[in-house]
C-alpha cells in the first residue's frame, strides 16, 4: 500500500452537497429491515428539498421504510484520479398520496429505471444533509497544468 499517493479528504457546504447531489440519477436507500441493515440502489429525482422515488407496494423496501428515518447516498467517483465526491441525507421517509405531487412525479419524475409496477411515491425530507470530497492534491494539478 503507497500512503503517498493519498489525497486528502474535505467536508463541504450543504449548498454544494445539493448542487452535486442534484446531478445524479441513482443513489443508494439505507434503511433497517427485519431488524438488519439494508441497502438498496434507487433511482431519484431531488426537488422541493426532498429526495423522490418511485417503489412497489409488494417490495420490502416499501414495507419497511414508509415512516422511518433513513439515510440516502448518492456519489461520484473517478477511480483513475482516485477523486470524488459524496453526499448523505437523512430523513423520515414519507408515501406521498397528494394527486398533486403525485401527477407532477409522473410528469417531471423520478422515472422508473427497472420494470414493474411502481404505485407508490416516497419522499425523503433533507432533515440533514452532509457531503465530503476527495481533493486533489496540488501537486496533481500542477502535473495536469499545460
Amino acid at each position: 500500500m503507497n500512503t503517498t499517493d493519498a489525497k486528502p479528504l474535505s467536508e463541504i457546504s450543504q449548498a454544494e452537497a445539493l448542487t452535486l447531489l442534484a446531478t445524479q440519477e441513482i443513489g443508494r436507500l439505507v434503511y433497517t429491515r427485519r431488524a438488519l441493515p439494508a441497502v438498496t440502489p434507487v433511482n431519484f429525482v431531488l426537488r422541493d428539498g426532498a429526495i423522490w422515488i418511485w417503489t412497489a407496494s409488494a417490495s420490502s423496501m416499501w414495507q419497511a421504510v414508509r415512516g422511518a428515518v433513513v439515510a440516502f447516498e448518492a456519489d461520484a467517483i473517478d477511480p483513475v484520479e482516485r477523486t470524488g465526491w459524496s453526499v448523505v441525507v437523512l430523513g423520515v421517509a414519507e408515501w406521498v398520496r397528494e394527486p398533486a405531487a403525485v401527477e407532477r412525479a409522473l410528469a417531471d419524475g423520478p422515472e422508473p429505471w427497472v420494470m414493474g409496477r411502481k404505485e407508490h411515491l416516497l419522499r425523503i425530507p433533507l432533515t440533514s444533509v452532509s457531503g465530503r470530497r476527495i481533493v486533489p492534491l496540488a501537486t496533481d494539478l500542477a502535473h495536469t497544468s499545460p
